[in-house]
């Protein structure tokens, strides 16, 4: 596909953010954003989009009589579509060339918007071409405080290509790709699925680390483990439709649709053994001194279980229906 390059010189971003239901983190979500630094003229504005995807929680009503306080932020509303929805309202509604997609519950750093910018920049100039993103670090924290004060962590690492927590693009290229796919309703895939799209066009990705956002998170407890196993099981029906889609070795690997999958996790969690009954009190144990972020990497042993278990059982159903 042939489209239209010309040297990039300025900037100016949409910030698109879709939210359901977390006000409270929204809240230094949009407080961050406004407090954004340059340390030049390359990024000439930015606004905030905020997509409400039907809050119950008075996100709405919080930020109108708040609204003095953002004026970087429009808010627009929808029913509850799911996030691939609400992205796609943010992008028709944008007003910036260059859009940039975070999570809600994101809360980033003064020289963010700067960092993106800058990496595009360098990016273009170093490929001699705009055929390219930007992604930058996502710090995960529990610190509901100060999450800006949590250190980069390996388990922060990601190899995703595109990932809708911290990733800078040109619109057109958005464009171009066919925006998210709005099947996606359930939890997951639906930003790797534009990703793949996106390479097909001969996107590049570049690693910014610069532009971070910490990714915040309430502390581990058991209470939530119904509610993660749901999520595993949405998952799992939303990575078929992903394989329907892009019926590749590659996509099977990330979905977990695979021998070896089924065996690794079938193994650690002793078949299926090893869940969240028997392993409460371990859990339990280490959440009460200290260490839940090591209690949900191990209940990770029994949410991949329950992830491959949904993969093969919404692919034995889309199989059995044909």
């Amino acid at each position: 596909m042939s489209i239209g390059y010309s040297l990039l010189s300025k900037v100016f971003f949409s910030v698109i953010i879709p939210t359901y239901n977390r006000k409270p983190i929204l809240e230094k979500c949009l407080r961050a954003l406004e407090n954004q630094h340059f340390t030049d003229d390359l990024v000439v504005g930015y606004e905030v989009v905020l997509v409400d995807d039907g809050s119950s929680d008075g996100t709405l009503q919080w930020l109108a009589t708040h609204q003095d306080e953002f004026p970087h932020v429009r808010s627009l509303s929808q029913a509850h579509l799911g996030p691939a929805a609400a992205r796609n309202y943010g992008v028709r509604e944008a007003k910036g060339d260059y859009i940039i997609f975070i999570d809600s519950d994101l809360v980033v750093t003064a020289h963010f918007l700067q960092a993106h910018g800058n990496a595009l920049v360098a990016g273009e100039n170093k490929m001699e071409s705009d055929r390219h993103f930007t992604y930058g670090w996502v710090i995960n924290t529990c610190n509901f405080a100060s999450p800006t004060s949590e250190p980069y962590k390996l388990t922060d690492f990601s190899a995703a290509y595109f990932a809708t927590g911290n990733v800078a693009i040109a619109r057109k290229w958005l464009d171009a790709a066919g925006l998210f796919d709005t099947r996606f309703q359930l939890y997951g895939w639906e930003d790797l699925e534009l990703g793949v799209r996106l390479q097909q066009l001969g996107l590049k990705l570049i690693k910014c680390p610069e532009a971070v956002g910490y990714h915040w998170h309430p502390p581990f407890s058991l209470d939530q483990i119904p509610a993660l196993i749901d999520k595993e099981i949405q998952r799992g029906r939303m990575g078929v439709l992903f394989y329907q889609k892009h019926p590749t070795r590659n996509v099977k690997m990330m979905i977990q649709m695979t021998f070896f999958h089924r065996l690794l996790w079938g193994i650690l969690s002793l078949g299926g053994r090893l869940n969240e009954q028997t392993m409460a009190p371990l859990l339990q144990w280490l959440i009460n001194h200290g260490k839940s972020q090591l209690a949900l990497e191990l209940a990770r042993i029994f949410l991949n279980w329950y992830n491959v278990q949904g993969v093969y059982a919404a692919y034995n159903e889309l199989v059995n229906n044909e």
